[in-house]
């Protein structure tokens, strides 16, 4: 067996305000120490599983998807305390293949949306036994559910769960999980495991629970706790975590568990059994729900048809005149390009697999329209499609404006189609509603997105915790600039009078140094303002999902992860313009029924003065 060793538990920043490690800088480290692999196991989330999955990658060296997930004591139904037992332990899962992960998925995701209780997203050991396939299981850290009865002084339950759980996975994938940051109870577990371990015929395995990457890192995650927690660094009474839960080298690893046989091989081991091969493609249309077309027809042709209807909609005589006399040619000839345009990107769309998409947005739209909800009339590069115009999708006539197609979409550089759609703000959750109950409860989400330690929050944040004055924070952070993507180090770099100021005190020097390390690390949760995944099928067996601060569902994988699983994601903007303008027709109407805005000319002279006079 080899020398080297793979760290099965570690934290990211997505364990939010429990870790520095960021991702990328996880996985170099990991190849930088000659590693096969490296797993990640934040608390009870898979936030950062496809970011981690590429990094992991780009550096060379195998991922493994885990999570330490949040073990309730009895039943998740049971929302509330058990008399002497903790609310929730924790066990260590890592996914061995592609079963594997989507039962983590599938795990993840009821303890979020079923099993939160007091801020933990539960699971209990019934879930456990209907989603072990494909998992490994390590029996956890000083808080995991076999410790728990080490704590209570109870050995024979503490020998019962870890019998428990090897029925529940498989001796060959449960393992007794050692830990040693030097504090004097994990002395006693870890002693008794390697005897359950004789008793039993279980193996042991090392992990050192990573929450910072380099040692002299202690302190800044100390410093994350205390802004996670609102507390001072000065207070005697705060969590705080041993220095020794930093990226270990493997020497360090198999000097400290020299007196446990195969403990560190056993990571070796594990990392062999894990082979979690995700299908990432952006470009890819197969996870999006398929539009049934109403009249039965295959729906490639179904799209020809409504393409072509919607053309001899919106190109009456009036239109057709227009653009003869804009382009100086005959009424034949404005036909032929329209239909060319048409057939081209009818083409372009179905050989893309992107019918579909066009299909269900014109549906929600009309929808909206129907139930007279303002719908806006389209905006970036969709406007260069013919045939969003010619569904409804658009009321931009391309062709008017000499807008390209190949700007939205473009055959030899494949990317999803993206269109952002505009409704009225208050109006919004109901086309939503109307796409949920289409497409199924669980098959539409909303998108989280991830409140970061900014330059100039990170400031403040750091200055509070260590105790220093509001006012001199202050004066600090309005030294950095205002503006998006600012960085601490180019700020430093460019600012002499901020040098200055920092190198002249060394109160500020260590709030600087704290700040750098815990700049852009993740903070919180939201939800996206717009974002919508529709799937073909419930989204939690594609991702992981949550819930917002409103109940409402949402995916744990931002954007740019919905993008690289080739998930539907939609724009839903809620403009209070749309509401001010239908508020105008209304009572434009009053006077002159007929009145529809579509029809105002956009060059209408007495109207342009107008607004030049401000």
């Amino acid at each position: 067996m080899s020398d080297s060793f793979v760290h099965l538990h570690v934290h990211s920043s997505y364990s939010t305000l429990d870790s520095t490690i960021r991702t990328k800088e996880l996985c170099a480290r990991a190849a930088e120490l000659d590693m096969p692999a490296v797993a990640l196991t934040d608390h009870g989330n898979l936030f950062g599983s496809i970011e981690f999955y590429q990094n992991a990658h780009k550096a060379g060296i195998k991922p493994i998807l885990g999570c330490e997930i949040f073990l309730a004591p009895a039943s998740i139904q049971d929302k509330k305390e058990v008399p002497g037992r903790k609310n929730s332990t924790h066990l260590t899962l890592l996914a061995k293949n592609e079963t594997g992960y989507k039962n983590l998925v599938k795990l993840v995701s009821v303890g979020h949306l079923d099993g939160e209780w007091l801020g933990e997203p539960r699971v209990d050991r019934e879930l456990l036994g209907e989603y072990s396939e494909g998992l490994i299981c390590l029996s956890g850290c000083t808080n995991g559910a076999v410790a728990e009865w080490f704590h209570l002084n109870d050995l024979d339950a503490a020998r019962a769960e870890v019998e428990q759980l090897a029925n529940l996975f498989g001796k060959d994938d449960f393992y007794l999980e050692l830990n040693d940051q030097r504090l004097e109870i994990q002395q006693t577990i870890n002693n008794t495991l390697k005897e359950f371990s004789q008793e039993l015929g279980l193996k042991l395995v090392a992990t050192n629970d990573v929450h910072f990457l380099n040692k002299d890192d202690h302190e800044a995650h100390d410093v994350l706790i205390c802004i996670g927690e609102g507390r001072l660094l000065l207070d005697e009474n705060r969590k705080s975590y041993p220095a020794d839960h930093y990226f270990k080298t493997p020497e360090e690893m198999r000097s400290l568990f020299a007196d446990f046989p195969g403990a560190c091989d056993n990571t070796l081991e594990i990392a062999e059994k894990c082979n979690v091969e995700l299908v990432l493609d952006p470009t890819s249309s197969e996870k999006y729900p398929q539009f049934d077309s109403p009249d039965g027809t295959p729906r490639e042709e179904y799209f020809h048809k409504i393409c072509f209807d919607g053309l001899e909609k919106r190109y009456g005589k009036r239109e057709l005149d227009y653009l003869c006399e804009m382009h100086e040619c005959n009424e034949a000839d404005i036909r032929k390009t329209l239909d060319d345009r048409l057939d081209y990107e009818i083409k372009t769309i179905n050989d893309l697999g992107f019918a579909s998409y066009f299909l269900i947005t014109a549906d929600f739209i009309q929808w909206g329209r129907d139930n007279d909800i303002p719908v806006g009339p389209g905006r970036g590069s969709a406007a260069g499609s013919l045939v969003a115009y010619t569904m409804g999708i658009t009321d931009i006539c391309p062709i008017r404006f000499g807008l390209l197609f190949e700007r939205f979409l473009n055959p030899e550089r494949v990317s999803p189609p993206d269109v952002d759609i505009d409704f009225c703000q208050s109006r919004r959750p109901e086309v939503i509603d109307y796409v949920r109950q289409k497409y199924g409860e669980r098959s539409v989400s909303h998108i989280v997105t991830y409140g970061t330690l900014g330059a100039k929050s990170v400031i403040r944040d750091v200055a509070r915790v260590m105790g220093i004055s509001y006012g001199d924070a202050d004066m600090l952070a309005k030294m950095i600039e205002a503006k998006p993507g600012v960085k601490l180090k180019s700020e430093y770099d460019e600012k002499a009078e901020l040098r200055e100021i920092i190198e002249n005190s060394s109160t500020w020097q260590d709030l600087w140094n704290y700040a750098l390390k815990l700049e852009g690390l993740n903070r919180n949760t939201g939800v996206h303002a717009a974002g919508v995944v529709i799937g073909d099928r419930p989204l939690d067996e594609h991702c992981a999902l949550t819930r917002g601060n409103e109940g409402e569902v949402v995916t744990q994988c931002d954007m740019g992860a919905i993008t690289e699983l080739g998930l539907l994601k939609m724009d839903f903007l809620g403009l209070k313009n749309m509401t001010v303008i239908q508020d105008a027709e209304n009572h434009i109407r009053k006077h002159t029924p007929d009145f529809d805005i579509n029809t105002v000319p956009l060059d209408d002279e007495p109207t342009l003065a107008l607004l030049n006079r401000g």
